[in-house]
């Protein structure tokens, strides 16, 4: 009335409607939740008489098997949405509306209505989906179409707030929920009447969560309905739309339940300290999780054995890490009903910065297993004049190990001296003594790994001695597998990366409701190095591939902190110059190091991976020459003379195992391969078409075939399972497989456009032009397009001639007009697309200006349309970016075996935890192993023996050895260590022994122990010229020179997978 009187045209409407409706939309709202705004959600009734629910009829004759599939989905789906309907409805009657009533007045309504927000709508917007679901069930079986149905029901905004209203209110509804079993027995034994009365027994609990889990369920039918609907179908584009707009839905909602949880581990560690100071630090805007569990801390004795074991809860922050002592506190009745969260008491806090990652065996490492602390809860003990771990007494015995052979090889150097012969004093005998001595180093250090597998051992600062002097505490915890502790590492790792000044902050994000990003949703740079030499600035980087390289050899909190593992190549060329030049960098570390440089006779193009097929059968594999086993993976170059050089990903001291030449001697401009076929991109508009020779790996030259495009240049090839896509100015060609049968279609309006790069992801393809700052969305299956984007419209850095401003070089600007008729676009005048990549659920677009920007993208079967918004990069390159490659390798599986796998026998590192049954069961396999394989052992080509049978030893643990080779007969692979073509490689080409600590390969028959968990590391590189910083002025930490060829790293979290 206040408004109305005022004169106000809005508040004479308010009032008006107030009046109207007879609501008063000027009184004080009671709960919470009633606060927000609820308009746009009616309150609608289903009437189960009008509306019954969906049901399908009987299976009519002649059905396919897919359609009979189809339709053993769509009757998943309609059972699991009623299933979810009817808890929906239990938790509106037999728990809201009973606790509402006057006459019970168990809770306060005001608390009611906030425990219970937004179920009614959650409900509401299930029940219209059931009554359409119900009319497309009717019509199955002449229209067999869902997937616009989810489309249509899910992709509104009233769905997202809803869902996401009633997650950011769950933890405050359990919060709600304790606090009243607690404080009011009549609403304890409410909630055990109501659990005990159901059917199920389900607790309010489990009905509350199944809100949280409802979409994953409906992208896991979704994706088998998918998989069973042909190419051809009407209902296969709405179907993986549908799985885009729930897999977007879902990791909205993830988010915010992620960003919840954060908030109440960190609200419930603050409520249980007494320290206001402390209180104000974890409130702090500038604070968050990144990672907490429950680990096992360990006191060991003088004799490393266990002398006290205790439950901590660990806390890493973006720059401390906290150790907190857990108790639980609550009756158990009521932990049954609903979970109880612990009261924590922090034992200690140590600076990020300050904590460090301590491995046992490492002799980089050894000076820090020897510290000197008086604290009552480190895990230190003292033994003769040192200060060990536990089980760094492991670490004590492999020294002594180490002695003992130095000193058996110096007598059996003066055994050698002797004169007269000597009944078991003889050099066979002598050398016995050494090979033994060599196993039991092997199964100790073995052993050494296995206990660093599932231990952590951090050292922390602790207050300074009596002069002064810092001192540091180790403790020790025991993680519940090797994937925990390797989270761990990776997480420690990224987050003290985080406090690097190039990352802080590292990207420009969008303010999205005031929401805090997640610590690792952005990309941390990792490094920056010059590529392709600097006395080299003539030459321009061109490409750029990931040779992955898995291998058991890389230590075991290595392999968590470095980039993905394998060789980074490098190749450019021009300039004025004729020649090009090849680098290969070691990514087995932190920072890529510098390998080799290959010189090449022109300059190089592109570059294609490939990899080397499986064999379908032993007996074809048997067959091939040994030539062909021994070659491994290989990698093709492309260069300018029209020349395709073909190397070995493994032997790099082979110049070149193959060279083809096109017929018309034109510049390979792009290349992809097939199973069957290699295809290059000219610069005459053809591509040449190379086939496999029979029963070999390389293709034939001999036997070219040229398909014609235009007359324009062939910028990109895309290999989509059994065809290749080949742009050529504005249109792009799709070629099928061995037929060469072509199809090709408009990309751009604008003919003098021409299609630069193409990605893949889902049932999508993404397109960039050589002019113009739009991306362009294509079905893979329809050719027709989906979506439109303009980049230059999602950060305020791109803007024309921006980038001259901020650098002021001579030798840029003679760099950016070099690259105009290159990149297609008038540089720096023009925003355009110079490369474009799509990992790990993001799509990276690097620009003329050198800026890069990245997208989140479906990772699922769906459409990877670009619905959220960008981030910019604040590290950028001074002049395009000229490529962006992703780098991801899987780690070594035997790393996360928690029981040895050098010897069945020997006794694992975890015995003093139960580890017998394990053992016992690797002893079966290897026995199984032994008898399989003489059949195998033909085929392998013969290597360097490494381990021997030694008769005068054999009550030693492990397998028997000998000085003498064994005649007659194959051997088993297990009875001697071998190197493999890609172990040598390493050895030859890396030079990092530092990091390598010596592995086992995984026996055959074992590969199913170790694929319980997959974890993934990895990291996208980008390369151009020069670097600097956004938004600062040119100096020589904000900005390099600009002429210098710079690559950078950003390195991403660990993917954890089954």
């Amino acid at each position: 009335m206040k408004a109305a009187r005022s004169g106000t045209k809005d508040g004479l409407e308010k009032t008006k409607l107030a009046m109207i409706r007879k609501v008063s939309f000027l009184t004080r709202k009671d709960s919470a939740g009633e606060v927000k705004d609820d308009e746009g959600y009616m309150n609608v009734s289903v009437c189960e008489l009008k509306h019954p629910p969906p049901q399908l009829c009987p299976t009519p004759e002649g059905l396919s098997s897919l359609q009979v599939v189809r339709r053993l989905i769509l009757s998943s789906i309609v059972q699991s949405e009623s299933s979810y309907l009817n808890s929906l409805r239990r938790i509106l009657q037999e728990y809201q509306k009973p606790l509402l009533e006057p006459q019970n007045c168990i809770l306060n309504p005001k608390k009611v209505r906030q425990t219970f927000y937004r179920v009614q709508e959650i409900h509401q917007c299930h029940s219209m989906f059931q009554i359409a679901l119900a009319s497309r069930v009717a019509e199955w079986d002449h229209s067999e179409k869902i997937g616009d149905l989810f489309v249509a029901s899910f992709s509104k905004s009233m769905v997202l707030n809803v869902y996401s209203d009633y997650i950011n209110n769950f933890t405050n509804a359990m919060a709600l929920i304790k606090k009243a079993c607690v404080s009011k027995p009549a609403f304890l034994d409410f909630l055990k009447k109501k659990q005990a009365s159901s059917p199920d027994r389900i607790t309010l609990y489990g009905l509350m969560v199944k809100p949280i889990q409802r979409f994953p369920q409906f992208i896991l039918l979704l994706q088998d309905m998918l998989k069973n609907t042909p190419k051809s179908h009407a209902d296969r584009l709405p179907l993986q739309l549908a799985l885009t707009e729930l897999e977007t839905l879902a990791e909205k909602l993830n988010e915010q339940k992620r960003l919840a949880d954060q908030e109440a581990e960190i609200q419930q560690l603050a409520h249980s300290m007494g320290e206001r100071n402390f209180n104000k630090l974890l409130n702090s805007e500038q604070k968050q999780l990144i990672h907490c569990e429950l680990l096992i801390e360990n006191v060991y004795g003088d004799k490393g054995q266990v002398l006290k074991s205790k439950e901590r809860k660990i806390f890493l922050l973006n720059d401390i890490v906290i150790c907190a002592n857990v108790n639980l506190k609550g009756p158990p009745d009521i932990n049954s009903l609903v979970p109880v969260g612990p009261k924590y008491t922090v034992k200690w806090c140590a600076p990020l910065l300050q904590t460090q990652v301590v491995e046992v065996g490492q002799d980089s490492l050894q000076s820090m297993d020897r510290v000197n602390s008086s604290r009552h809860h480190s895990s230190t003990s003292s033994m003769n004049g040192k200060m060990f771990l536990g089980p760094p007494k492991l670490y004590q015995e492999l020294e002594e190990l180490q002695h003992d052979l130095a000193v058996v090889e110096e007598v059996s150097l003066l055994i050698g001296t002797l004169n007269g012969t000597y009944q078991n004093l003889n050099t066979t005998v002598s050398q016995d003594w050494c090979l033994a001595l060599h196993r039991l180093i092997r199964l100790k250090e073995e052993e050494i790994q296995n206990a660093n597998k599932c231990r952590l051992r951090l050292s922390v600062p602790g207050k300074p001695d009596k002069c002064g002097r810092p001192v540091s505490i180790m403790v020790v915890f025991n993680t519940p597998s090797p994937v925990s502790k390797i989270t761990w590492v990776n997480r420690l790792h990224l987050a003290k990366m985080a406090q690097k000044q190039e990352n802080t902050p590292g990207w420009e994000c969008p303010e999205e409701d005031g929401k805090t990003k997640a610590q690792f949703s952005c990309p941390l740079l990792s490094c920056k190095l010059p590529v392709l030499s600097p006395r080299t600035h003539t030459l321009k980087l061109e490409a750029a591939l990931h040779s992955p390289f898995q291998s058991s050899l890389l230590g075991f909190c290595t392999a968590s902190m470095s980039l993905p593992q394998g060789y980074l190549w490098v190749a450019g060329g021009g300039g004025n110059s004729n020649h090009g030049q090849v680098e290969i960098f070691s990514l087995n570390r932190a920072t890529p190091r510098l390998v080799k440089t290959l010189p090449v006779r022109s300059s190089v193009l592109c570059l294609e991976y490939v990899k080397e097929p499986c064999p379908s059968t032993e007996g074809k594999e048997a067959e091939k020459p040994q030539s062909v086993a021994k070659m491994g993976n290989i990698i093709c170059a492309g260069l300018q003379d029209g020349s395709i050089h073909v190397y070995s990903s493994v032997n790099t001291a082979v110049q070149s195992l193959l060279t083809m030449v096109n017929p018309d001697s034109c510049p390979v401009r792009c290349l992809r391969h097939s199973l069957s076929f290699l295809f290059a991109g000219l610069a005459n508009g053809k591509v040449a078409v190379y086939p496999r020779k029979t029963g070999e790996r390389l293709w034939n030259p001999d036997s070219c075939k040229m398909v014609s495009l235009g007359s324009e240049p062939v910028r990109t090839l895309l290999t989509l399972e059994d065809t290749v896509w080949a742009s050529c100015a504005n249109q792009v060609t799709v070629i099928q497989g061995s037929s060469l049968h072509i199809q090709s279609f408009e990309a751009h309006s604008d003919p003098g456009v021409t299609v630069s790069h193409m990605v893949r992801s889902g049932g999508g393809v993404w397109m960039a032009f050589t002019q113009g700052s739009s991306l362009h969305l294509f079905h893979t299956e329809t050719l027709e397009q989906l979506q439109e984007v303009n980049i230059s419209t999602r950060t305020t850095h791109l803007t024309p001639g921006k980038l001259r401003h901020d650098i002021n070089s001579q030798n840029h600007d003679e760099y950016a007009e070099s690259q105009s008729t290159m990149c297609g676009c008038l540089y720096p005048g023009q925003v355009c697309v110079t490369s474009l990549l799509i990992s790990q659920g993001l799509m990276w677009v690097g620009t003329s200006q050198g800026i890069i920007l990245t997208f989140p993208v479906p990772t699922l079967e769906g459409i990877p349309k670009i619905t959220g918004k960008g981030m910019t990069s604040l590290n950028a390159h001074c002049g395009p970016v000229d490529f962006l490659v992703a780098t991801s390798s899987t780690l070594a599986s035997d790393l996360l075996r928690r029981d040895s796998i050098f010897n069945g026998s020997e006794e694992g590192a975890n015995a003093e935890d139960g580890g017998g049954k394990r053992d016992t069961e690797v002893q079966e396999v290897g026995r199984r192993v032994e008898q399989d394989v003489p059949r195998l052992r033909e085929e392998k080509p013969k290597r360097l023996l490494l381990q021997y049978r030694l008769h005068s030893t054999c009550q030693l643990p492990g397998k028997l050895l000998t000085a003498q080779p064994e005649h007659g007969g194959p051997r088993s692979p297990s009875d001697f260590l071998e190197h493999s073509p890609e172990d040598g490689s390493i050895y030859e080409v890396s030079e990092d022994p530092d990091v390598w600590v010596r592995g086992q390969p995984v026996e055959v028959g074992k590969e199913g122990e170790v694929r319980r968990n997959r974890v993934t590391s990895a990291a996208v590189f980008s390369g151009g010229r020069g670097y600097r910083r956004i938004g600062q002025t040119a100096s020589a930490d904000a900005c390099s020179d600009s002429s210098e060829n710079t690559l950078m790293v950003w390195q991403l979290p660990l993917i954890f997978s089954q």
